[in-house]
């Protein structure tokens, strides 16, 4: 059975998890692939003017000029060797290609890495303005509400507001915090944050850092530092540390991105804004280029609506208009 079949029985049952991703997506449904079905479905024949609509479609949805002519070489080849000539047929084989393009033929873990006996340790890095500071706090309610016993280390001590804004989610989830003063080195917050966790039982202790330093040289730095003190404090520690990137940025914030990429060893992807954005593409972009799992999507703006990254939902959000509904 493909993806085609499966989403036609997600959309039977309706699933809450997979609405929410439908809905999440619709600005990029209704904007950058809001012409893909009427377009598959009006053609009479395969040919390379339709190939070429297609590219153009995936590139506006941002997910990536690269991406996308791989992803178009490999569905022509597909096509030349099922010998296929129905455009309708496309829609299965797009979904299915997308799938392959995100896995890489990898089993993808989208969940954090926590240990079961000890502390975890969870860096978070990113620049500013992407909603850093808020998806640690929605991790940390969604930890908090599996029962585990969380610490905030408000290690953006460079940001004016950051350890502030960070304080107001700690009191608004419930959870406990580390704080020092603005300018503080940040390692030092992070030493103490580590100390604390360790002595008094923590479970998973989310370790914010600044978002912008005055350069790359000084970034790198920085994060070497932190990660330092964490490793030396508790070792093979963090187990994750996670990129938190602005999904309406695009292409943009990916270049951003490349910083922290080369400053420390990203794990995952926390991505932010996906439901305020026509270039929902952005998710395999990331996953193609940079070939790092997204862990998180943001899909709302309540404490619960960072959802764990899923594929199959993602990519039903994104093509949802290919199936017969009745909401």
């Amino acid at each position: 059975m493909g993806l085609f079949d499966i989403f036609k029985r997600k959309n039977n049952n309706k699933l809450e998890k997979t609405k929410k991703y439908k809905l999440g997506m619709h600005k990029t449904r209704e904007h950058s692939l809001g012409r893909l079905k009427d377009i598959l479905e009006q053609s009479d024949r395969i040919n390379d003017d339709l190939f070429d609509e297609i590219e153009e479609i995936f590139i506006m949805a941002d997910i990536g000029v690269d991406t996308v002519v791989e992803f178009i070489d490999e569905l022509k080849n597909d096509v030349n060797a099922k010998k296929i000539e129905d455009p309708k047929l496309l829609q299965s084989m797009i979904i299915d290609k997308m799938f392959e393009l995100y896995l890489k033929g990898e089993v993808v873990n989208a969940n954090l890495n926590l240990i079961e006996d000890g502390l975890s340790v969870i860096l978070f890095v990113g620049v500013n303005g992407v909603g850093k500071t808020t998806s640690i706090a929605k991790i940390a309610n969604e930890l908090k509400n599996e029962g585990k016993k969380v610490l905030l280390a408000a290690g953006d001590t460079f940001r004016a507001g950051a350890v502030e804004q960070l304080d107001v989610w700690a009191k608004r989830v419930g959870v406990d915090i580390v704080i020092k003063d603005a300018a503080t080195d940040p390692s030092s917050v992070i030493y103490d944050a580590v100390t604390k966790a360790k002595k008094e039982g923590y479970d998973v202790l989310l370790c914010d850092t600044a978002g912008r330093l005055q350069n790359k040289t000084n970034l790198m730095n920085e994060l070497a530092k932190i990660k330092r003190v964490i490793e030396r404090e508790c070792p093979n520690a963090p187990h994750d540390t996670l990129l938190v990137i602005d999904a309406t940025t695009g292409q943009n914030g990916m270049s951003q991105a490349s910083a922290f990429l080369e400053a420390t060893n990203v794990t995952g992807i926390v991505l932010t804004k996906l439901d305020g954005t026509a270039k929902g593409g952005i998710v395999l972009a990331i996953r193609n280029k940079l070939g790092i799992p997204i862990k998180y999507v943001g899909l709302g703006e309540k404490l619960d609506d960072l959802e764990h990254f899923d594929i199959e939902d993602y990519l039903y959000g994104l093509f949802a208009d290919f199936f017969d509904e009745n909401d």
